[in-house]
């Protein structure tokens, strides 16, 4: 396995980037979107498998996250999330043209992914969507959402939610390595960005429906973060025909940082090894 990095410019920002290949040419690429305050480093485990059966990996981190430039946990629009994705998708085609290219999205990545599905899903042959923030919560009032908007526009960068970082796994030393992780950002997150997916989480039940690229969604059945029901929701909404819902009962919300993570890519592996055949 070769393993590289980057950066590459977004509006003046500094974007990182980092990618691994197997020592053979690639069959495809997965491109890794991450959640929430955390950084594409996290994900080197999956690379690991995925280059090992032939795949190559790309990885970047969101603005505001892990070694990119940006106010933590803050961002101005949506398009802050995805317009990277289409630039490093130019990267990526010129570096391995005629290739299928699958986006991997994990938390707020999965939204991310959702949504950049619904505008752009000519750009990438399918996704693989996992614990996705594709709805509201339900103990989040409509008036908690309406205050937050006006919150983030008077004072954008207060800080206002954080999250159960023992829901991520129950591997207890993920859940160590993560708060010690510098590069993960373990603050409260900003009223903008909270706002901010609030209005990508409607877009996406608004026009989720067109989304017709093949689509695998995945979710850990005791995940305290976000909850399954949404996963569900999405696969009930996207119109794909090759849509495949798996919930695993008793993993939490990082399924691919539970002991159970070997099965979980051996299920990504098998739908990728699918689409192909």
């Amino acid at each position: 396995m070769k393993q590289l990095e980057g950066y590459f410019l977004e509006h003046n920002q500094s974007i990182y980037y980092q990618y691994w290949l197997p020592e053979s040419p690639p069959r495809a690429i997965l491109l890794i979107v991450h959640g929430l305050n955390e950084h594409c480093g996290r994900y080197q485990h999956l690379a690991e498998y995925f280059t090992g059966a032939g795949f190559g990996v790309y990885g970047f981190d969101l603005i505001g996250h892990g070694k990119s430039d940006g106010t933590r946990s803050f961002v101005q629009n949506f398009a802050t999330f995805t317009n990277p994705i289409l630039t490093i998708l130019d990267l990526i085609t010129k570096q391995h043209p005629d290739l299928p290219i699958y986006l991997v999205g994990h938390s707020l990545g999965g939204l991310i992914g959702a949504k950049f599905l619904i505008d752009h899903q000519d750009k990438i042959s399918g996704a693989i969507l996992s614990g996705s923030l594709v709805s509201v919560p339900e103990y989040v009032s409509d008036l908690t959402i309406k205050i937050g908007t006006i919150i983030s526009k008077i004072i954008p960068k207060f800080r206002l939610i954080g999250i159960d970082k023992s829901g991520l796994s129950r591997d207890p030393q993920v859940v160590a390595n993560y708060i010690n992780d510098p590069l993960v950002y373990n603050g409260k997150s900003t009223a903008r960005i909270s706002s901010v997916i609030n209005d990508g989480i409607s877009y996406v039940k608004e026009k989720g429906s067109t989304i017709s690229r093949p689509i695998l969604i995945l979710h850990g059945g005791q995940d305290r973060i976000c909850d399954p029901s949404w996963s569900t929701y999405l696969h009930n909404l996207v119109s794909s025909q090759q849509n495949q819902l798996i919930i695993y009962d008793e993993l939490f919300h990082e399924i691919y940082n539970e002991p159970e993570q070997e099965t979980v890519f051996k299920d990504v592996l098998n739908w990728l090894n699918g689409l192909s055949g």
